[in-house]
C-alpha cells in the first residue's frame, strides 16, 4: 500500500463499484472522496469524505488541494463523474458544466497539489473534441460525443502528467441503462463488434483499479478490449 486515492463521482453505478474495488483492493494507503454530499450509509465507510457542498470548479480545485495536503504519500486520481442520464435535456453549457467544468477542476486540483502523477479518468465510447455542438445531446448523439470529447481534452491538458481514458459504450448495472436492454445487449454480445460490447460497471472498475496499479509511461485510451486485458492481466 503505497499510493493513496482521491475519487470524484463515488455516488453514481460506476463510482459505486469503483470505490468498492479500490477498497477491496487493498493496494492503497487512504482513500478520500470528493463529494457534495455524505454518501449512502456504508457506501463509504471506509473512506474519508471531503465534502464540497459548492460543487464549483474553483472550489472543487481548492478541496481536491487541501485534501492532499497532508497525504504522505503520492495518490492516484480516478473520477467517473458525469451527468448520467437526463443529457437530452440539459442545454449544451448545462452539459459541460458538469462533464467539463468539473472534471477539469478536479484535475487540475490534482496537478496542483504535487501529489499526483495519474489519473485514472471515465469518459465514452465515441467521445470526439471535433463533433457537432447541434441537436440533442443524448447519449450517442453528436453533441454529446463532443462534451465528452472536451472534457478529455481538458483533463489532460489541466491534469497531472498522465491520464488514462475509459470510454465504455452501453453500461451493464448503471441506474441509467434500462433492464430489458441490459438483458438483451449480453446475449448480442457476440455478434457485436468488440469495441462497442457492453461493459459491467464492475468491470470499469476492475479496469481503472487495474491501470492505476500497474501505470502506463503516458497517456492511453481504453475501450472494451483494453479494459478487458487489463482485467486479465491484473
Amino acid at each position: 500500500m503505497t499510493n493513496a486515492a482521491i475519487v470524484l463521482g463515488a455516488s453514481g453505478s460506476v463510482g459505486q463499484a469503483l470505490l468498492a474495488e479500490i477498497i477491496s483492493s487493498g493496494r492503497f494507503s487512504r482513500v478520500l472522496v470528493m463529494t457534495r454530499r455524505p454518501l449512502n450509509p456504508g457506501a463509504g465507510a471506509q473512506a474519508e469524505e471531503r465534502l464540497v457542498p459548492q460543487m464549483e470548479p474553483a472550489r472543487l480545485s481548492q478541496a481536491v488541494v487541501d485534501a492532499l495536503h497532508d497525504c504522505a504519500t503520492e495518490a492516484v486520481g480516478f473520477s467517473v463523474l458525469g451527468v448520467g442520464a437526463g443529457t437530452a435535456k440539459l442545454s449544451l453549457e448545462e452539459h459541460r458544466a458538469v462533464d467539463v467544468d468539473l472534471n477539469v477542476a478536479f484535475a487540475r486540483g490534482l496537478k496542483l497539489s504535487g501529489k499526483v502523477q495519474h489519473l485514472c479518468f471515465m469518459s465514452a465510447l465515441g467521445a470526439d473534441i471535433n463533433a457537432k455542438t447541434t441537436g440533442s445531446g443524448a447519449a450517442g448523439m453528436p453533441r454529446y460525443a463532443r462534451v465528452k470529447g472536451e472534457s478529455e481534452a481538458g483533463v489532460v491538458s489541466e491534469g497531472p502528467p498522465i491520464v488514462s481514458i475509459f470510454r465504455p459504450g452501453v453500461i451493464i448495472g448503471s441506474q441509467h441503462t434500462p433492464r430489458s436492454l441490459a438483458f438483451l445487449l449480453p446475449l448480442l454480445a457476440p455478434l457485436t463488434p468488440v469495441k462497442f460490447r457492453p461493459i459491467r460497471t464492475t468491470e470499469i472498475a476492475q479496469a481503472m483499479v487495474a491501470a492505476a496499479l500497474r501505470p502506463a509511461a503516458g497517456n492511453g485510451i481504453y475501450h472494451y478490449p483494453e479494459m478487458m486485458a487489463l482485467i486479465a492481466g491484473r
